[in-house]
């Protein structure tokens, strides 16, 4: 190998061989080699008869039996590659004695662990639940008193063992951040003014993550009465004492930086796009967020990820079946378990939550392994809603109108906010006033729900008109009956 070729001339005047073999990157993150044991290359003699060969470093271990070995390192040696703004920040920190909030004693009334109890196969907590208002009230007000990344980040990193693992990129950030009565919330930061509209020639896969389209989707889910968005408040973040001075994740210390305008900016730690041209900057110190309560623990109550029968294509090329076959709805009803529950009613209610804030990112889908097939979707990751007021993307609606089926609560919801006295936009525009970050959309956005809502209303009034209303509205806790094989009638 070239390092050991670089060693020939250090090998025949010393009679002695040295070879470099390299800790592992995952090794090298790990807290206990930062601590002492760090070391990035290992001095290993190879006995004289081997020095000829042309080895690798994995063969020479396997024919000495030699793994690795662990040397200590001096202090110096140990620190690592930290940002200036960082290495000045800790030198601040411990020179005043800076210290942490101390956690509360876990309460059983805390109102996480209410909410977290109140879950039910109902929903995410019932409709007069009095654990939400607290919860948003902890969300809004606690002191943090830790921040990491989120899992997502980890996996990619190689500090977790993650599965179902969705990359982040550079321009989507997400950090975990824990409260002093221990509950926990995933941070999102602004990313996006308000006002400004995604870009027409973006695809949705690239779309920035909004912090305001996860708070806006909390108030629009409880409004339809789906209540299966975990509760989401808005939140002025003080990235500097509210992220820097709690983390303990040095990584994550080490993406902090002063701006030119001399605001605290930090970014994303991945493999791509991770630059400073990406990062997300208070002002200079706040900045804006939404912080979602945690569900419980996968140990706790396991949830199942399952593809969307009706998944995009994420790629610059090529379309999926659903895009192309009318009659698609036809295969999605053979399959289990759409052929033999409401889980099919369940996805055209997500279809019609997700037209209605104009998401096209849904590629899977959620649900509590305790409820069985029955048990509602989980409409988890919303903050790439709200992109568009002027475009309806109507083909967020395909399991709606290929398979003209709905609920009967949800179309008697849809019905009722269709009302003057109960227009939809009036009751988002007055929910969102309880959020601290009040207005959370702009005035365009609230009223293109007005005119979403009425394009399925259209949509249901069709497959009315073509099947019958008993046909097409099915009762909630019934599996509908299946008029895709008269799909010829409804084209016409």
């Amino acid at each position: 190998m070239t390092i050991c070729r670089r060693r020939k001339l250090y090998r025949e005047g010393l009679n002695v061989s040295l070879i470099l073999i390299p800790i592992p990157p995952l090794l090298q993150r790990r807290k206990l080699y930062r601590e002492g044991l760090n070391v990035s290359l290992i001095l290993i003699p190879i006995p004289p008869l081997l020095q000829r060969r042309k080895l690798k470093c994995k063969l020479y271990r396997e024919e000495l039996n030699v793994s690795l070995i662990l040397i200590p390192i001096p202090p110096l040696l140990q620190r690592r590659k930290l940002s200036p703004y960082c290495r000045r920040h800790k030198l601040y920190r411990e020179e005043l004695n800076l210290t942490l909030p101390a956690p509360l004693p876990l309460r059983p009334e805390a109102a996480w662990l209410q909410f977290q109890l109140g879950i039910s196969r109902d929903g995410l907590y019932p409709r007069s639940s009095a654990a939400v208002p607290r919860l948003l009230r902890d969300l809004r007000d606690l002191p943090t008193i830790s921040a990491d990344y989120s899992q997502d980040e980890k996996a990619l990193l190689g500090a977790c063992d993650c599965s179902q693992v969705v990359k982040p990129s550079g321009v989507h950030l997400k950090l975990v951040l824990r409260f002093q009565d221990f509950g926990k919330a995933m941070f999102k930061p602004m990313r996006q003014k308000r006002e400004e509209e995604t870009p027409e020639d973006f695809f949705y896969f690239v779309d920035f993550q909004r912090h305001n389209a996860e708070i806006a989707a909390f108030h629009l889910d409880r409004i339809l009465d789906f209540r299966r968005v975990p509760p989401t408040v808005g939140r002025l973040i003080n990235v500097t004492k509210e992220i820097l001075e709690v983390t303990k994740n040095e990584v994550l210390q080490s993406v902090f930086f002063v701006s030119p305008a001399s605001n605290v900016c930090f970014f994303a730690k991945c493999p791509y796009m991770c630059k400073t041209e990406y990062a997300v900057c208070g002002s200079p110190h706040l900045l804006e967020g939404s912080l979602s309560a945690f569900l419980p623990s996968l140990n706790l109550a396991p949830r199942l990820s399952i593809p969307n029968p009706w998944i995009r294509s994420y790629s610059f090329e090529g379309k999926e079946e659903w895009e192309v076959n009318p009659l698609y709805c036809n295969t999605v009803r053979e399959i289990y378990p759409y052929s033999n529950s409401n889980r099919l009613l369940n996805i055209v209610d997500m279809a019609i939550f997700d037209f209605l804030i104009g998401n096209m990112d849904r590629h899977h889908y959620e649900m509590f392994t305790k409820f069985g097939d029955d048990g509602f979707l989980l409409h988890l990751d919303n903050a790439r809603g709200f992109g568009r007021h002027s475009h309806d993307e109507i083909s967020i609606l395909a399991p709606l109108s290929q398979c003209c089926v709905i609920k009967r609560s949800t179309w008697l919801r849809l019905q009722l906010l269709a009302e003057p006295e109960y227009r939809l936009s009036e009751v988002m525009r007055e929910s969102l006033l309880q959020d601290p970050l009040a207005p959370v959309l702009t005035e365009p956005h609230l009223l293109a729900l007005d005119r979403r809502l009425q394009l399925i209303l259209d949509a249901v009034g069709k497959c009315i008109d073509t099947f019958g209303e008993a046909t097409v509205v099915a009762n909630d806790a019934t599996q509908p009956q299946s008029p895709a094989v008269h799909r010829a009638k409804l084209d016409t």
